[in-house]
């Protein structure tokens, strides 16, 4: 199957800050939630590039 550029996404991202891109329109899995952005894949998986700089999860960071 191809992949549809067109389709819509949404950058998510967990309790862990950890970020990723899902298919608008499908339910998300438990304990992620909308990143502020819907859009092509592409702009979705650009979003989440220029917001995710740290990729260690929140509670590594903490205890470091």
């Amino acid at each position: 199957m191809a992949e549809d550029d067109e389709a819509t996404h949404v950058a998510v991202v967990n309790d862990e800050e950890q970020y990723s891109v899902w298919p608008a329109g499908l339910v998300l899995p438990p304990g992620w939630r909308p990143a502020g952005l819907t859009g092509s894949e592409e702009a979705c998986l650009d979003h989440v590039a220029e917001t995710w700089r740290d990729i260690a999860p929140r509670s590594v960071r903490r205890s470091a």
